[in-house]
């Protein structure tokens, strides 16, 4: 803990320091609404502000406010969300924007518990909203505050660890000011994001450097402590793009689990599972090629994907699990959610399909 000096010393540091050169022109904060941080807040976990702005931009101009959102079909919402990974989120906030339509006419509650409450929301991501939006007084704890309070009180471990969680937690709540926390909480975002980064943190420069123990022993490196270092273990899978008269058959993928409601193509345990799917089903082939296969790299393990492209030579008279898939034309990325993969490799179908067309004009 610290002392209560050197906690109004941090906080009006860091606060000057926001005043000077915070961000304040990023697009949620133009305007500024519980439902703006709130999807903000959450495209920006695990997601680098660069990256989120012209997603957020997109889902503002689709779902300008909550019944918007919660009146979208899951299916606009998730492809919307594509190529942002982690599409839990976009399936929480659909919940949750249904949520807050039926419980609470559409408005965004503005009591901690009830933000806090809907799906996908922890503690950080609601004292986020209500403080940045509404100026409430509640600390925040993402990735970046926890670097900044971690070098700056040298403590040891891993914050992924709940001791070390919650003596973070700790120390945001005694730095955290009443007075002026929206600008607080977002200059510890700021801060965690540009001087005081990962790697090559510029202490030179950081309004904190008097009182800072990492910078002080010159030990950033060690603060916060690294994840226990695990092999991830590696995963097989076999996909099957099916093509018929220009198209391609997509299959939507159960609500939850891996890439829940996204749309992919067929998937199967090993190639004689493939094979024996194509059998099954009768399917007449006219040509059938190996594509290059591919790593994918989730939190937890490593996908490596074999794809198959089958082209048929006559309708199929049934799928399996054909009511769960619908055809797309290859003149473009279809308009529904995909997975990353999936959508890589429909546009290389796409690609070759505008090549071959270009070579017989």
């Amino acid at each position: 803990m610290l002392q209560q000096q050197d906690a109004i010393w941090f906080s009006n540091q860091l606060v000057n320091w926001y005043r000077q050169h915070g961000r304040k022109s990023l697009p949620w904060q133009l305007t500024k609404s519980p439902y703006n941080t709130w999807l903000s807040e959450v495209m920006l976990q695990q997601t680098q502000v660069a990256t989120v702005i012209p997603y957020f931009q997109r889902f503002i101009s689709r779902f300008p406010d909550v019944k918007a959102l919660a009146e979208a079909p899951l299916d606009d919402v998730l492809h919307l969300w594509t190529g942002l990974g982690y599409y839990a989120r976009a399936r929480n906030l659909h919940k949750a924007a249904q949520q807050i339509a039926a419980q609470y006419d559409g408005q965004f509650p503005q009591q901690f518990d009830q933000v806090l409450a809907l799906p996908g929301v922890g503690r950080s991501t609601a004292g986020a909203v209500l403080s940045l939006a509404l100026g409430q007084h509640y600390p925040i704890l993402d990735g970046n505050c926890k670097r900044v309070l971690a070098r700056f009180a040298a403590v040891d471990g891993w914050p992924g660890e709940k001791a070390v969680e919650q003596q973070l937690w700790q120390l945001a709540e005694q730095v955290t000011p009443a007075e002026t926390v929206a600008e607080f909480n977002q200059a510890m975002m700021d801060l965690g994001a540009s001087l005081c980064s990962r790697s090559k943190p510029r202490c030179a420069d950081c309004p904190l450097k008097l009182k800072c123990k990492a910078a002080l022993s010159a030990e950033q490196a060690r603060y916060p402590g690294k994840k226990p270092k695990k092999a991830l273990p590696e995963r097989q899978s076999f996909w099957l793009l099916l093509q018929y008269n220009k198209q391609l058959l997509l299959t939507q993928r159960p609500a939850s689990g891996l890439w829940g409601g996204l749309y992919g193509f067929f998937e199967f345990a090993s190639a004689a599972e493939r094979a024996q799917f194509i059998a099954l089903n009768a399917l007449k082939l006219s040509a059938q090629t190996e594509l290059a296969g591919f790593r994918h790299t989730f939190s937890h393990f490593h996908l490596w994907v074999q794809p198959q492209l089958a082209v048929l030579a006559q309708a199929p008279l049934q799928v399996q699990e054909q009511s769960a898939a619908t055809w797309f034309t290859i003149d473009a990325i279809p308009p529904v959610g995909l997975s990353a993969p999936a959508k890589q490799l429909f546009a290389q179908v796409v690609a070759a399909a505008s090549e071959k067309k270009e070579t017989q004009a």
